[in-house]
């Protein structure tokens, strides 16, 4: 899998190698740094919580490929715009503090 992080039109790209044992600290201490290099901060943004269940979304297909996703996208999470892409990518978007677009793009290994 592998996470695409974006802020107006620049990018980061994450490569969660093992879904199914996500180093949660690890991914989001990069998300951090890439935010903060923009003069941002992520407040009250829960990346925490919701990576695990965008993983679970797209690896986790134990209610049928993509009956996870589209749960997760028609539930929501928290101030989270939730969009499922063909092809098994999820999208998570939310405004941080000065107005930008902080885009969070999970694209599957299969």
């Amino acid at each position: 899998m592998e996470l695409d992080v974006s802020i107006d039109k620049d990018s980061i790209s994450i490569p969660i190698s093992n879904p199914f044992h996500l180093d949660i600290d690890a991914i989001l201490k990069k998300i951090e740094d890439f935010v903060s290099s923009k003069g941002l901060n992520l407040n009250d943004v829960d990346i925490k919580g919701l990576l695990p269940k965008m993983v679970r979304g797209i690896a986790g297909c134990e209610g049928g490929c993509p009956a996870n996703a589209l749960e997760l996208v028609r539930n929501g999470f928290n101030n989270f715009d939730l969009t499922y892409i063909e092809g098994g990518i999820l999208l998570a978007k939310t405004e941080l503090e000065n107005g930008s677009v902080l885009n969070l793009k999970m694209f599957p290994d299969f």
